[in-house]
């Protein structure tokens, strides 16, 4: 116990040390506050691996940036993927410990649950995460959003998920996927993909469509910015 203590409360002096900026706290964020044609990519990875070689290389390969929301136990269990992302100079969220509905916890569990996350996620990376936290299942509340703003965290949603998770199983298709992501296509959008596939079997088709969602929306003149941008208030009007 009293190991468990000294390490929360040594990452909450990690936090307050990187808290975020006034204005990103108080409520959901879902878009980037700017006029301009630009759009944010974001991964959670909470299952497996399966299509995060792809996703980096095509991030490489289009010189796009990307922020990467990880749950603790998947930097427990996929500890070199946590690494290799923040490698690639992409961004690191919380997506909480163990993937759990925060409607059903107490106030002591959710803590846990956060901070518990980004002690996995700074052991996995060896990178100092972002200041930025994603429900799971973006399931929001006010007392929730004040909790994990009180440990030092924004709460970064998103505008539109792909919904690739599902999986053809699932009834989605790269095509399905891509279909969503520009239908979604808003200034200062914020887009959810994962890195994996929930429990079913097939490809990670958020990987597959990734190339074509990128490719699509600089077509229609959308920049990808990276949402570190949100940190020193760097987003155009």
């Amino acid at each position: 116990m009293k190991r468990i203590l000294a390490v929360a409360a040594a990452v909450l002096a990690l936090l307050a040390a990187a808290a975020p900026p006034p204005y990103l706290l108080g409520a959901e964020i879902r878009r980037i506050p700017t006029d301009d044609r630009v759009m944010a990519l974001t991964f959670n990875a909470a299952w497996d691996e399966t299509g995060l070689d792809t996703v980096l290389a095509v991030l490489r390969e289009r010189s796009a940036p990307a922020t990467f929301f990880p749950t603790g136990q998947y930097a427990e269990q996929h500890p070199d993927a946590v690494r290799a992302m923040a490698a690639a100079g992409h961004g690191l969220g919380n997506h909480s410990y163990s993937h759990p509905r925060f409607d059903g916890l107490g106030p002591q569990q959710a803590r846990a649950e956060v901070l518990r996350a980004d002690a996995a996620i700074r052991t996995a990376s060896g990178a100092e995460p972002l200041p930025f936290f994603r429900f799971p299942y973006s399931e929001t509340t006010p007392q929730g959003i004040a909790d994990v703003n009180a440990l030092g965290f924004a709460d970064i949603e998103f505008t539109a998920d792909t919904n690739g998770y599902l999986g053809e199983e699932g009834g989605m298709t790269v095509r399905k996927a891509v279909d969503r992501a520009l239908a979604a296509l808003v200034p200062g959008g914020i887009l959810q993909l994962h890195v994996g596939v929930s429990d079913r079997e097939g490809p990670c088709l958020d990987a597959q469509a990734l190339p074509l969602i990128l490719d699509a929306a600089r077509a229609r003149g959308y920049r990808i910015l990276d949402l570190r941008t949100l940190l020193d208030g760097a987003t155009a009007r």
